[in-house]
This record gives structure tokens, sequence and C-alpha cells, in this order.
């Protein structure tokens, strides 16, 4: 009988260990964001006047910019380049974090998390392509794919413990605490991401990331609202109405502009409409 080889393990350079880490550093942030600041809430209504309704807008603020730009943020990232959009989002994260720990205002708080939001949809599809550009196709990028995945679980997963444990020191270290870790991949992604060059061709489709921007940002918003509203308010049901319109519109201006946002071709393979 013959034995069938094993395959041999997958093997990195440190330097491959080190630009994944960063990468999966940066989703982690981004998933504990979700549920840190959520055990925090009753101490920042405390602290700031704030009511209940007021204090559900720090979550749904991180949930509202997170949802809606998303897809966006990964053709920006054709666009520009995905080392320049990981680093600035990266950096703008850690900025919006430092910020929200040190104001005094409820307002001011929600636009960071929406801030933080923002720029969290521009990491995670920019990591991922990083990674797939990066590491060679098969058990590498399959390994690496499965490592940055899980650490994303693991953020939503960890987010109520580590948010309860820097809660007890003051609500504001649910907000600095990714400012020191932001700010050091920050720095190793500066000399570690490689440089690219923007990759997609053609004109920025300007009229359909508005109509697919305002149609997500208006369908998270009616989500996220209407349990307080109700769902089926005249307000909660107009607002749906107004994303059905919005992305017929995004839908209709990417079947006739020559550089679109979102190929629709795309949905017609067999991978993605299932067998």
């Amino acid at each position: 009988m013959t034995s069938v080889a094993s395959e041999p393990p997958v093997r990195w350079s440190a330097k491959q260990w080190a630009l994944l880490a960063v990468l999966c550093l940066a989703l982690l942030l981004d998933g504990l964001d979700v549920t840190l600041v959520g055990v925090a809430l009753p101490e920042i209504g405390a602290d700031l006047g704030m009511d209940t309704a007021q204090l559900q807008w720090i979550v749904n603020g991180y949930l509202l910019g997170y949802g809606a730009l998303l897809l966006l943020g990964g053709r920006t990232a054709d666009l520009l380049g995905r080392r320049k959009v990981f680093l600035v989002s990266l950096a703008v994260f850690a900025i919006a974090s430092l910020i929200g720990g040190l104001v005094d205002d409820g307002l001011l708080i929600i636009i960071t998390r929406f801030i933080k939001g923002v720029a969290a949809a521009f990491t995670v599809p920019t990591g991922l392509s990083i990674i797939t550009t990066t590491f060679p196709e098969g058990k590498q990028r399959n390994k690496a794919v499965a490592l940055y995945t899980a650490f994303g679980a693991s953020g939503f997963s960890s987010g109520l413990v580590i948010g309860g444990l820097m809660t007890s020191l003051s609500w504001r270290w649910t907000f600095l605490f990714s400012v020191p870790i932001a700010l050091g991949a920050l720095i190793v992604g500066i000399f570690l991401i490689p440089r690219d060059r923007p990759n997609a061709r053609g004109r920025y489709d300007f009229l359909g990331a508005f109509t697919m921007t305002a149609g997500l940002l208006l369908l998270v918003y009616t989500v996220v609202n209407a349990p307080e509203v109700g769902w089926g308010a005249p307000r909660t049901l107009l607002s749906f109405v107004g994303v059905v319109v919005l992305l017929g519109a995004f839908v209709a201006v990417e079947r006739t502009v020559n550089s679109p946002l979102v190929p629709l071709s795309v949905f017609r393979r067999g991978a993605l409409r299932g067998r």
C-alpha cells in the first residue's frame, strides 16, 4: 500500500505574522466596540444626565455608521489604495475613541460613536482585502482569513466582559481602552502594510455612492429606531418606503453607469445565486 503524504504545515515569516496581528487587532477593536460600551450606559446616563432614549443612540450611532458604509468602504479601498484607507481609518478610529472618552456632552459622544462606526466600516473590508492580496491563495490565505474572522467574533463576545472591567474603573475607559491598541496597530501597520496602487479603473460612481449610502443609512436608522416608535407607525412605514426608493434608484444607476460601484453582473454568478 502507498501512504498518502500529509501536506506540509503553513509556515509564515515573522513579518507575515506581525502584519496579520495588526489586521486582527483592528478587527478585534471593531467587534469590541459594538458591545463594549453597553455595560457603561447607566454610568454615562447618571454622569451626563442622559435619558434611556439618548443612551440607546450611543450604541445605535456606531451601528448606523458601520452598517451603512460597509459596502462603500470596500470600494473606496479599491479606488484610493488599501494601505492608505486602512491606516487613515484606523487613525480616525483612535482619535474618535480619545475624544469620546474625554468629552462631557452626550451629543458629542454619539457623534464620536458614529465616526468610529464609519471608520470600522472602512477597516473591516480593507483589512480582508489586504489579507487576500498579501497571502498566497490556498492554505496560507485560508488560515489567515480564519484567524481574521475569529478575532472579529471574539471581539463581539468579549466586549461585555471587557466593558464591565473598564466600567469598574470609569465609563470613560470603555472609550479610552481602544486608543493605545489602535495607535500601536497604526504605528506597526505603517511599516508592515505593503504599499499598493489603486486598482479600480474609471470614474467614481458618485450618484451610486450617494443613493446606496443614503438608502443604507435610512435602513439602519429605521430598524434601530422602530422598536421605540413602533414598527407599524407611519414614520417607520414612510422610512421603509424611502429605503425602497433609494435602493431602487441605486440599482437603476448601477445598470447605466460605465464604472458602477457594485457591478450587478456579480449577482448572476452561480456561486452567489445558489444551486
